[in-house]
């Protein structure tokens, strides 16, 4: 076996990783229309609306907000069920930053819970030991192609009249508990960044069944013209993409298949929850990260930064998860419920694949489990190298 790039060899993908967003006939074919039509500069038109549609319909709601970014549309969903000052807000000590960030804005207090051993989500039974008479709203985000326990959340939150925002800007098109994805929040919200799997470079939307909750955000928003927009050239260029998905995602899926049983990396799996739901029809991930369980015994002790380096040396895009909350944060600007033992196990061993991989053609896990067979069979030198031994640091 030849060395690990990182020590000198070949890597296994040359190439290095895909570029991202790849080339699309159908978005290159809407932008010809928009310079033809001058759609691409105006305030208003058909596209937005379009779009608005096909969010609805796909999610079986009725009211879609399009704004400016995932994180923009988690500060509208936190206003659309009225979080403010002296209220809490429960969320996973192992989720994104902005999260975080937003609640403490609108002058909310965070209160983390762990998440669970499986797949690093969050974990509804500590969402219930954590609810008191000031909770106004849980944030249930889908990460790393984990899928929350959607039913059960709905059932503790309707139980205690909590508001649930459902974070889906990692997971458009994923299937939980038999519902879309979205499907389960009073709010929910989408990503369209310039790394999501729908992707406009920026952008994201809210959507909502509940009328006074879309009043809510529309009148934040409104200020003689929108705060937070998303553009008419964004939503034409978002549409095809989401018309789209729902093949693209089998087609990541059947490529993460093949990522099952690598040494030392144990792929997130969600479980049903629910009696009488079928894994392989009620449970769909939407992989805009694929997630696993890091074990350094498995590699001779080499450090979770050193193998996502040599992995990223061989073409391979995988790099460490999230920081968690808790340890990010000063301890006054939260509350944490427990010692959040496997939120700290998650920020110390997962690891996180990026999609674009999925879709570069044939052997995507075959082109993974090369290079961690070599990075294993080399793992005490790489180890032991230091710094000005390794190739293109």
């Amino acid at each position: 076996m030849t060395l690990p790039a990182l020590l000198g060899g070949p890597p296994v993908r040359p190439q290095g990783p895909p570029t991202w967003p790849q080339w699309s006939s159908s978005v290159a074919s809407v932008f010809a229309q928009l310079v033809a039509t001058g759609d691409w500069g105006r305030y208003h038109g058909p596209h937005g609306a379009a779009l608005m549609a096909a969010l609805a319909e796909s999610h079986g709601t009725e009211h879609v907000q399009l704004c400016a970014s995932g994180t923009a549309a988690v500060e509208l969903a936190l206003r659309g069920v009225s979080v403010g000052p002296g209220d809490e807000v429960i969320l996973s000590a192992y989720d994104f930053k902005a999260n975080f960030t937003n609640v403490v804005l609108l002058g909310a207090l965070p209160v983390l819970v762990d998440c669970r051993s499986d797949d690093a989500q969050l974990d509804v039974d500590q969402v219930s030991v954590a609810v008191t008479d000031k909770t106004k709203a849980i944030i249930a985000s889908h990460l790393q192609g984990g899928l929350v326990a959607m039913a059960a959340l709905r059932e503790l939150a309707d139980q205690r009249g909590i508001a649930i925002i459902e974070d889906v800007c990692q997971a458009p098109g994923a299937i939980v508990d038999g519902r879309p994805a979205g499907a389960w929040g009073d709010v929910a919200t989408l990503s369209f960044g310039g790394s999501k799997l729908v992707t406009a470079g920026r952008g994201g939307a809210v959507l909502t069944h509940r009328p006074e909750v879309a009043q809510r955000m529309r009148v934040y928003n409104q200020r003689g013209n929108e705060a937070s927009p998303l553009s008419e050239m964004q939503a034409a260029i978002l549409l095809p993409q989401w018309q789209q998905l729902d093949v693209a995602n089998q087609e990541r899926s059947a490529a993460v298949i093949e990522m099952r049983g690598l040494p030392g990396m144990t792929l997130f799996m969600s479980a049903p929850r629910s009696v009488g739901l079928d894994l392989a029809v009620d449970f769909q991930p939407a992989y805009y990260k694929v997630g696993f369980w890091y074990s350094a015994a498995e590699y001779a002790g080499l450090s979770r930064e050193r193998f996502c380096q040599a992995l990223r040396a061989e073409g391979i895009p995988l790099d460490s998860g999230f920081a968690g909350l808790h340890q990010t944060h000063a301890r006054r600007r939260f509350r944490a419920v427990g010692g959040l033992p496997q939120a700290t196990r998650a920020c110390a061993s997962v690891v996180m694949l990026h999609h674009p991989i999925l879709r570069s053609g044939p052997g995507p896990g075959i082109e993974l489990r090369q290079a961690v067979d070599k990075i294993r069979t080399y793992a005490t030198m790489l180890r032991d190298a230091q710094p000005d031994d390794l190739c293109g640091t």
